[in-house]
């Protein structure tokens, strides 16, 4: 059907991508790599190995990969100097976890000499848009394979039908399958369609995997604090930890809190409205102490301008453009205001409430001397604020003479 001869398949090992990888064998007639990404979704990766055997690759092949300390490092935590939310709700756990994916993608499709790589989004999501838009922006003249913008597998009865014919080996899950169609990574857990398309109905409780209902969150809050270092959360309470291990525990300590839970219907790139739901737990931590520690260090001014970008900032990670040329001159400006963005915030949990109780840094522009409602000693002249005043009121006082 082509001159594609190897193909490197973004593969989980479920019943799409696990028929996918036998219907490019059998269309493209070429050999195919899999490639699995470890960014701490919860399922269980060692099945993924063994199922990849069984459909007859080679183990050399087959590349299963722990993408977590540099999934938050090199990710995560630049989005987070940034403030970044779309639509003023979502953070972007999706979208920051297929730029990374993205990029391992080419590099295995480099060092495995294939010609074309492969993905299981659908033609109506972003993730499509993402995924291909990071392959030619680090491959210009890589070749790329979306099945299901070519096949008529367009349902789940279909695609099983087509496992059962071709003895793909499918998982059958013990009990009742989710309903939902889920992504999980170290940021987030996302859930989608079943019941939820509907944007009327609520969200089943047994639906959330990561978070206590408000109902059943402690009744005791939950205090601990956050010490940052240029604009990342280096440690906990103390406790130097890595990236991945400061977002692992953010998850925990703000899951058992039931923090960041979100219900949301968002404007997808490719033109549609979709309904969502999202846990991020620890992303939700991090957004409000970040923003408590830049109170504190940043200029006014540059904090503005940060506001203003971010929006852009927020949109460019949506819809897909790490690798553009524009997210990289914005993140050099965003990483450039973080050298002082040092210290520690206090942090209160408390039924799905993020509270920050305290901040402090040796980079702090606060000045108490001359932000009292005591006697400031003459550190500031009330007088000064006369002229300001005045000077401000100038065009307000001519344009109403008029």
């Amino acid at each position: 059907m082509s001159d594609i001869n190897r193909v490197v398949l973004a593969y989980s090992g479920g019943l799409d991508t696990s028929v996918i990888l036998k219907w490019l064998q059998d269309v493209y007639q070429c050999e195919v790599v899999t490639f699995t990404a470890d960014l701490g979704q919860v399922e269980e990766l060692k099945t993924v190995w063994q199922k990849a055997l069984m459909s007859g690759i080679k183990p050399d092949n087959i590349f299963i990969e722990d993408l977590r300390e540099e999934f938050v490092r090199d990710f995560v935590f630049p989005m987070f100097r940034a403030n970044a939310i779309y639509e003023g709700e979502y953070l972007l756990g999706t979208s920051i976890a297929r730029p990374l994916i993205a990029k391992r993608q080419i590099e295995i499709a480099v060092a495995t000499q294939a010609d074309a790589v492969s993905h299981g989004a659908t033609g109506k999501g972003n993730d499509q848009v993402r995924f291909e838009l990071g392959a030619y922006a680090l491959k210009p003249d890589i070749k790329i394979i979306a099945p299901w913008r070519e096949w008529n597998l367009l349902s789940r009865e279909k695609m099983m039908s087509y496992a059962k014919q071709h003895g793909i080996p499918v998982e059958m899950k013990r009990g009742a399958r989710s309903p939902y169609s889920m992504d999980a990574n170290l940021l987030h857990i996302s859930y989608e369609g079943g019941v939820l398309e509907d944007p009327w109905n609520e969200p089943e409780e047994e639906m959330w995997r990561w978070t206590v209902s408000l109902e059943k969150a402690p009744d005791k809050p939950k205090y601990f604090e956050l010490t940052y270092q240029q604009g990342d959360i280096v440690a906990i309470d103390g406790e130097i930890l890595s990236p991945a291990a400061v977002l692992t525990k953010l998850n925990k300590l703000g899951g058992n809190h039931g923090i960041g839970r979100l219900d949301l219907v968002e404007n997808r790139y490719v033109g549609m409205k979709s309904r969502g739901c999202y846990e991020t737990p620890g992303g939700t931590i991090m957004l409000k102490a970040h923003r408590a520690m830049e109170s504190l260090t940043l200029d006014r001014e540059v904090a503005h301008l940060k506001d203003e970008l971010m929006p852009r900032y927020a949109s460019l990670v949506y819809n897909g453009y790490w690798w553009s040329p524009e997210r990289k001159l914005l993140q050099a400006m965003i990483d450039a205001s973080q050298i002082h963005v040092s210290g520690t915030v206090r942090v209160k949990l408390y039924k799905g409430n993020v509270i920050v109780t305290g901040r402090k840094s040796d980079n702090s522009l606060f000045d108490m001397d001359i932000a009292t409602f005591e006697d400031d000693a003459g550190a500031y002249d009330q007088k000064d604020a006369g002229g300001f005043i005045k000077l401000n009121a100038l065009r307000l006082r001519i344009a109403a003479m008029r």
